[in-house]
């Protein structure tokens, strides 16, 4: 007989509906009767018991909620009823023990990747065009125009929409019903490679908002985090275009690639508009620069490397109820092999992990990343405050929709993407991993925030979880997104790239499931396999500006 009801944790006193359940239904799980006294929708909880105003409420082990009211067992877990609530934590008691997933299966594997002079292995082997600041943007789409569409990179051959049969209709006589009712949806763009520089994936340009105005601090971190993308390994160089005198000078640029190891490693080329006589002679250079850096980049072959050069991002977004069941602990499981494997995986989104930090606190190999974790977290946690918001706040009204209704409950959900491995080290956003092992990056929840700050970090892989959605992706870094649930992988086929929906129904085990993903994970780091956010161009970056972005 299927369940209908699932309990996470033997300590959880919630259970987790995992189909619709009407108002008045009985429903058995582990022997219990349970009646639903009003009704459940799909991925929302139930009481396992009877509640007082102020009981403690308890998912994945951990408290996610305390009680406005009293509430029956078998009744509904709403924000009417019950409010965010996490526990305390301190210094850890030490002693953190881990038993690493087998992964003999693996063990030998490779995946063809770009080997770099400084040692690290790209999954892709790009060429990032970029401004110091914002006033740079149109000459980034102008390069952007010509470049792409000359070189072969534009994806032009197919038509995502068939806007020709609409104005065809309008111009013989269509009503607005006619129009509404015309099926529009063309072919989709295909991938192309330039026929001129085969060995490179493509030309990524990047446009943002800052390097000037606002303050300094966030003009030096831009330039940081542009630094940052340089030096991932996907990157063999970058054409920068700066106006001269903006913020985001180019001694910090120089400065930080040189603290990242790739000054004079990898091709640099810098433009700044002022020491040009004209816009077009501007232009015409950067487009010469960036020839000579696509020829240089186009030596770069791929070659088989072993999976301890896979560094790993870990992130969700548009998460649903079953987020926390399914994907994330397959995110998990993937993080831990990736760790025994001897490769790098980075969980990020700090508020996220509001009410696991306990967990976190216990795993960090050093007192001090256990310290350096605190004191992220605290400062960001109380710049909430002084902003009159709050880690509480996080939940979007998507993720209360789909089941998850206080910021403990999504972070107790959230932080299984990070396995169960130690903590090799705590980094701060923009700073850039160097340790093999499980690391944590402060970043924001915001889903494009925090994938651009992976990005600059080192990743050279990202694996996204949602439940609800998301079309995000990321200049430099291929995206693969893992769907919590059947419905939204079939659904929205379109930007799914795995899913994690049996692991729901119990089809299969998230081990089963997690020996497919890293086999799909190797077939996109080795380029034989292009993630649906590429295909879709979307190419995300937003920086993050060290105020409240929750």
């Amino acid at each position: 007989m299927k369940n209908r009801l699932i309990k996470i944790s033997p300590k959880d006193n919630l259970l987790v509906a995992l189909e619709d359940i009407a108002p008045g239904e009985i429903v058995d799980y582990d022997g219990v009767p349970y009646t639903v006294t009003h009704g459940v929708k799909v991925k929302h909880k139930i009481a396992e018991h009877d509640f007082n105003t102020g009981d403690i409420v308890v998912m994945y082990g951990l408290p996610v909620g305390k009680t406005l009211e009293p509430i029956g067992k078998g009744e509904v877990i709403t924000t009417e009823n019950i409010v965010h609530h996490t526990g305390a934590f301190s210094k850890s008691s030490g002693g953190y023990q881990w038993s690493a997933p087998d992964v003999k299966a693996f063990e030998n594997r490779t995946f063809n990747g770009y080997k770099r002079e400084d040692g690290k292995v790209g999954t892709a082997n790009n060429w990032l065009v970029v401004p110091l600041v914002f006033c740079q943007n149109r000459n980034i789409r102008i390069l952007q125009e010509e470049l792409e569409d000359q070189l072969g990179y534009k994806r032009s051959q197919s038509k995502a929409i068939d806007i020709a049969q609409i104005t065809a209709a309008i111009q013989n006589g269509a009503s607005i019903e006619d129009v509404l009712d015309l099926d529009v949806v063309g072919l989709g763009q295909q991938s192309n490679r330039s026929p001129f520089f085969p060995n490179v994936d493509g030309i990524r340009f990047i446009t943002h908002d800052g390097g000037c105005g606002g303050t300094r601090e966030d003009a030096i971190v831009l330039s940081k985090l542009l630094a940052g993308y340089i030096a991932n390994a996907n990157v063999a160089g970058a054409t920068i275009l700066g106006l001269g005198c903006q913020n985001a000078e180019v001694k910090y640029i120089n400065q930080f690639l040189e603290e990242f190891g790739v000054l004079n490693q990898k091709p640099v080329y810098i433009l700044e508009q002022q020491q040009s006589v004209s816009e077009r002679d501007f232009i015409a250079e950067a487009v010469k620069m960036t020839f000579a850096g696509l020829m240089e980049a186009n030596k770069f072959k791929r070659t088989p490397q072993p999976l301890s050069e896979l560094v790993i991002g870990l992130e969700c977004g548009g998460s649903d109820g079953f987020s926390g069941i399914s994907s994330n602990p397959l995110l998990g499981y993937i993080s831990d092999m990736i760790v025994a494997l001897g490769g790098s995986a980075i969980l990020a989104e700090f508020p996220e992990l509001n009410g696991v930090e306990q967990n976190i606190v216990d795993r960090c190999v050093k007192p001090e990343y256990a310290d350096k974790f605190t004191e992220l977290i605290r400062t960001y946690a109380q710049r909430a405050k002084e902003a009159g918001s709050g880690f509480e706040a996080n939940p979007s009204p998507g993720n209360i929709k789909d089941g998850l209704i206080t910021d403990a409950m999504k972070s107790a959900g959230a932080a299984l993407k990070g396995g169960t491995s130690p903590i090799l080290d705590v980094l701060d956003y923009t700073e850039v991993v160097t340790k093999k092992g499980l690391n944590l990056l402060c970043t924001p929840g915001n889903d494009v925030e925090s994938t651009t700050g992976l990005a600059s970090t080192g990743a050279n892989i990202i694996l996204f979880s949602t439940g609800l959605g998301t079309p995000t992706g990321n200049p430099t870094v291929p995206v693969i997104k893992v769907s919590s649930n059947t419905d939204l992988s079939e659904r929205m086929s379109d930007i799914i790239d795995f899913n994690a929906g049996d692991i729901v129904t119990g089809a299969q085990s998230i081990r089963e499931r997690a020996f497919e993903l890293m086999e799909y994970i190797i077939e996109v780091s080795s380029g034989e396999q292009l993630v649906k956010a590429e295909k879709l161009r979307q190419y995300d970056f937003i920086p993050w500006k060290r105020g409240v972005s929750l």
